[in-house]
This record gives C-alpha cells, sequence and structure tokens, in this order.
C-alpha cells in the first residue's frame, strides 16, 4: 500500500462496536448423554475458616499474641452452586452472533482518517481474509476454553454447536489444545468458515452453543463472581446469576473466545493471550505488549493507517482482532 497522506490523523474520537456478541451462559445439571436437564441454583453456605491471611510481624513473633489471633472465627457467608447428588453433568449453553461490516467504525470525527482506515481492513480482507482468525474463534469454542475453571479435571467434555439453519458440529473438547491452533479436521473447518462468512458480511452468523462437562456426582461447579461493591454487603463472595439460574458472564465468554494471540512477544512463556491493546494479563499482572517495543496495538494501527508502514501478517491478524473485540480507540489530546 501506498504511503498515507501525511495530513492524515489519528481520529480523536474512534470506537468500533464488537462483532462477536455473546450472550450469558446458563449452568444446568443432569448426567452425561442424558435428557433430563434441571436449573444449578445458587446457595448461600455459612461457614468457621480459620486465620490464615499474612499477619504482621509484632504478631508471628510473640507466641501468646500469634495463639490469641488464631483463636478467632473467621465467619464467611458466601454463594456456592454445585451438581446434586444425582447428577454427574455439568451442561452450559450460550449464543453467539456473528456480525459484519468490520470496515465501518461506529464513530469516527475524522472523514480523513476514516477513508485510510477503511482502504487498510478492506485491504487486509482482500489478502488474507478472516480464515485465520475464524479458524481460531472456533478453535475457542471446540476446545472449550470458555468453561475456565469448569473445564480443570473434567473426565470428558463433549461441545455440540448449532447453527440458525440446524448444521450440527461436535467436538471432543480434549481433542484440541489450549495454546495452539494447529487442529485441522472437517466439522472445526466447517464451523470457521461460517464465523468467517459472518464476519465478511457474507452471511447472518447465529450459532448455539452446548458444552457437557462430565464433573462427577455433586461436584462444585463456577458460574462467574460478582463484584462487591457494597461493602456492607453480608455476603463475601457473589455468584452470578440469570433469572435465578447460575450463570457466566458473557464478558467472560468473550474474553475465552478471543484468547487466540500467540503472535505476542510472550508467547513461548505464556503460551495464548485474549486480544487486548496492550496484551494485558491481568492474573499475571503483566503487559505482554510494550509500546517501548512498538508491538501494542495503538503502534501498530497508527504506522499503518497513518504511516502506511503494513506490519508482518501476525500482526496485521492482531491489530484486526482487537477491531473485532471493539472498544474505544480514540486519541487524546495532550
Amino acid at each position: 500500500m501506498a504511503k498515507a497522506p501525511t495530513t492524515v490523523k489519528t481520529a480523536s474520537v474512534l470506537a468500533f462496536e464488537r462483532k462477536l456478541a455473546t450472550s450469558d451462559a446458563i449452568l444446568l445439571a443432569g448426567n452425561w448423554q442424558g435428557s433430563d436437564w434441571q436449573p444449578i441454583r445458587v446457595q448461600e453456605k455459612a461457614v468457621r475458616g480459620t486465620i490464615s491471611n499474612r499477619l504482621k510481624n509484632a504478631i508471628t513473633n510473640d507466641p501468646v499474641k500469634l495463639d490469641a489471633e488464631i483463636q478467632k472465627a473467621n465467619l464467611q457467608r458466601v454463594d456456592v452452586a454445585a451438581l446434586p447428588a444425582d447428577a454427574d453433568t455439568l451442561k452450559l449453553i450460550f449464543t453467539l452472533r456473528v456480525l459484519g461490516n468490520l470496515a465501518v467504525p461506529s464513530v469516527c470525527n475524522d472523514r480523513a482518517y476514516q477513508d485510510e482506515l477503511t482502504q487498510v481492513i478492506n485491504g487486509y480482507v482482500e489478502e488474507q481474509g478472516f480464515d485465520e482468525l475464524a479458524r481460531r474463534y472456533a478453535s475457542n469454542l471446540a476446545n472449550g476454553r470458555f468453561l475456565w475453571r469448569n473445564r480443570v479435571g473434567a473426565e470428558q467434555i463433549q461441545i455440540r454447536v448449532t447453527g440458525k439453519e440446524g448444521q450440527v458440529w461436535e467436538f471432543n473438547a480434549h481433542d484440541y489444545s489450549l495454546r495452539e491452533f494447529n487442529a485441522d479436521d472437517s466439522a472445526l473447518n466447517e464451523l470457521a468458515q461460517q464465523i468467517a462468512q459472518g464476519l465478511s458480511g457474507q452471511n447472518f452468523v447465529l450459532l448455539t452453543v452446548e458444552a457437557q462437562v462430565r464433573l462427577g456426582a455433586g461436584q462444585e461447579v463456577f458460574p462467574s463472581q460478582e463484584l462487591v461493591l457494597d461493602s456492607n454487603s453480608s455476603k463475601s463472595r457473589l455468584l452470578y446469576q440469570v433469572d435465578e439460574v447460575a450463570g457466566i458472564h458473557s464478558q467472560k465468554i468473550g474474553n475465552a473466545l478471543r484468547t487466540i494471540d500467540t503472535w505476542h512477544p510472550l508467547a513461548d512463556e505464556y503460551g495464548a493471550i485474549a486480544v487486548e491493546p496492550y496484551g494485558s494479563v491481568t492474573s499475571r499482572g503483566i503487559a505482554c505488549r510494550q509500546p517501548r517495543e512498538k508491538m501494542d496495538f495503538y503502534t501498530l494501527l497508527d504506522n499503518w493507517v497513518v504511516k502506511g508502514q503494513k506490519p508482518e501478517v501476525e500482526q496485521q491478524h492482531y491489530v484486526m482482532a482487537v477491531l473485532i473485540r471493539g472498544g474505544v480507540f480514540g486519541e487524546k489530546s495532550e
């Protein structure tokens, strides 16, 4: 692509809507390959825990004070969710809508910049298409990454994806890696093609995703945990509910689906991470895409659109994945 005109500057107001629109997920209980499924209800549990947090040196160095401290009751009231005693399988259900028209931002206050950005996106679609990104999104459906902690230690995991016209794709989640995206089979390729058609605007794509997870009778399951903003709350842990049924936030489902970035500098150590402008991994307290290394989204996008410097193909995929993620990307005035 020819170098962009020097008059083009990054728009101060720029936003994209997300193109992978997920619903909340609901959690049901039943038996493996069964047909009778019951909603999982969140229950309250009150427990007397022990004092196990790190104490001040003045207490730990004094045996009398330490004995007095550990005798204090650590009373907790928490939400819990679990399978019934006669059910061994968790069933999780959500829907995914794939939207197109990526080349048009939802908001942009600079016409010259928008025209140049549209050319960049259309050029990527013509040269690369959405096949690679769609295959990675499909892989995260097939491997059950969206199950999060419910996936750990499961005996069996079956994923069933249904299209709006009745197409069905089934996967054994344990056959698909969480770190790599090199799986190649007919079901995965067909699902990826559906997602690619949705991203390119060729077709309306609505997928219903069902996962059966064999955990064991009576085992605990893990809905999303609510952020406790009220310091006066009587509970130290609140679990998310959808119409009184245990559920997982749509944001958490979306985060799992966009965990496709293996192009960042720390991929050997951290593997695939969620697509974020700075490659943030909050569970590790690190940003894998540092601006000083010129690998963050904003540097790559500005160089591509404003300066006409096309990045490597892998980083092109990353930039487009961030736009699919959606967000507000305008440049703030100093």
